[in-house]
């Protein structure tokens, strides 16, 4: 019996319009086995094809902008501004891998020829990367764009020259599945293999994908227990496979004694603001901020109060984070409530709530008392500035890592942010001074991940290295120069090599 895929409008929780049916797991391998056929081939056509293949499918995204905005308001609740900055950024990313692999300095060519060495002789040796095979991307349910199907998962992995098959949200299929028709009809006009792209839906077909054998790599950006329930799947694979996922993340954020005294009111406005963006379901929300004790510090809880009391309801996404906020914010206790934005405004329905500040003090503080939590909540930690190396390290001992930790930090503080900044490297992907974490910029520079649980990879999943999850070392020795791939013969130059230890930029 098959099931129906349709989405819920989580301004009313009403049905929406059935999309497609759960994909079977005859039609998953099918999918597979068209991807591995198609693999050999999207890494033969090159750099440039594929740079093509990219810049297309951008063109494509933005030419039905007002589509997927609208059906993407409706499964998602999200504003048009918000929808629409995440949509520029999507057709960003793909124009940027483009760039990369137009730079070719991805690829790590590296020649060293024959010769004598300390050692001995040494055979003539020429490494580059390749791509691993077809990868399963999982669309998150937060970024209806830049994390699904045209996310950047499947920009980069396309970039490496990975076929691509996407696991469609269940709480935006209709985006999804117009996003799919994107993808496929960019891979056509540039004559990209037939089965460069496809598309599952279901819970079922998740699985299935990533149990298949054809499946080389899986990207995922989601929650702890379901990139747990999918490392299961690949545990009981024959060949295990890489699993890059992007799990869970509290983001704590420090206020030191200086900076409460310099700009206390600014730092709450900001966080306000930082912990309501997307109705505060985004993974860098900050989940925790770090406030310190006297008279600084209740001015900014208290205009923090202020600014969340304030805040419209905020809708969220589906019926489990619905759920999941209000057992999850009633779990912190009533006694912590500081400010409750108010609610049942004329019109309010569907997965609406209030947004929640919550305040405790570090002595109060225990593991597992703070998780992530998706909505417009966080918790303030009252911390003894008389001893803030000692009150912080404790803090953050009683947390799991995250994707970044913040810093505001006063103009006379040098010292203590060295101190500061020993504490929390080791406890994060990305450290912010005086702003906020909930702006991730696509750059080269950019990381976007952090220890286990906010990912298990050592790589990012936005910026320019993304790509390299995606893509495997090969070493050549002795060969044939016919043979190896325009990149790695002596007379090519058109991209940074490092050549016999030496590093030589494109000519």
């Amino acid at each position: 019996m098959s099931t129906t895929i349709a989405g819920t409008d989580p301004r009313t929780a009403t049905a929406l319009a059935p999309v497609a049916e759960a994909t079977t797991t005859e039609q998953v391998d099918r999918l597979a086995a068209g991807a591995a056929a198609a693999a050999p081939e999207l890494h033969q056509r090159g750099r440039e094809f594929r740079a093509g293949l990219l810049d297309a499918i951008a063109d494509a995204a933005e030419a039905r902008r007002t589509d997927l905005i609208a059906i993407a308001s409706q499964e998602t609740g999200f504003a048009d501004t918000k929808l629409g900055a995440e949509l520029t950024r999507t057709v960003f990313q793909f124009n940027f891998f483009a760039d990369i692999l137009r730079d070719g300095g991805y690829l790590e060519a590296t020649i060293d020829h024959a010769g004598d060495t300390p050692m001995g002789p040494r055979p003539d040796l020429r490494r580059i990367l390749v791509p691993t095979g077809p990868v399963a991307v999982f669309g998150a349910s937060n970024f209806p764009f830049a994390f699904s199907v045209l996310g950047g998962d499947t920009a980069s992995a396309i970039a490496a020259g990975s076929p691509v098959i996407v696991k469609a949200h269940d709480s935006h299929p209709a985006t999804s599945a117009l996003s799919f028709q994107i993808l496929r009809e960019a891979a056509q006009a540039v004559g990209a293999p037939t089965a460069t792209f496809g598309i599952v839906y279901g819970i079922r077909g998740g699985v299935d994908l990533v149990a298949h054998p054809s499946i080389k790599a899986v990207g995922f950006t989601g929650s702890l227990s379901g990139g747990n329930a999918l490392i299961d799947v690949i545990n009981g694979r024959d060949e295990p496979i890489p699993f890059y996922g992007e799990l869970s993340s509290i983001n704590p954020v420090i206020v030191t004694a200086d900076a409460a005294t310099e700009r206390a009111e600014d730092i709450a406005s900001g966080l306000v603001a930082s912990i309501t963006a997307g109705s505060g379901q985004m993974c860098t929300k900050p989940g925790l901020v770090l406030v310190p004790t006297g008279s600084d510090g209740d001015r900014l809880v208290a205009a923090a109060r202020a600014g969340v009391a304030d805040v419209a309801p905020q809708v969220l996404l589906n019926e489990r984070i619905y759920r999941t906020y209000g057992n999850d914010t009633a779990a912190l206790g009533t006694e912590a409530v500081i400010a409750n934005s108010t609610t049942g405004r004329s019109g309010e329905q569907g997965f609406t709530v209030s947004s929640k500040l919550f305040e405790t003090t570090v002595s109060d503080l225990t593991r597992g008392l703070i998780s992530e939590i998706f909505g417009p909540v966080t918790v303030i930690v009252r911390y003894d500035a008389a001893h803030t190396a000692d009150s912080l390290t404790r803090a953050l001992d009683t947390l799991e890592p995250a994707l970044t930790a913040t810093l505001h930090i006063g103009s006379g503080e040098q010292d203590l942010v060295g101190e500061l900044v020993t504490i929390v490297e080791g406890r994060a992907g990305r450290i912010i001074f005086n702003g906020f974490p909930t702006g991730v910029a696509v750059s080269w520079a950019q990381t976007h991940g952090g220890p286990w649980p906010a990912t298990n990879s050592i790589h990012t999943s936005v910026g320019a290295t993304a790509i390299r999850r995606f893509l495997r070392p090969i070493t050549y020795q002795d060969a044939p120069e016919s043979i190896l791939p325009p990149e790695l013969r002596d007379n090519f130059g058109d991209i940074p090599r490092r050549i016999d230890g030496a590093l030589q930029t494109a000519r």
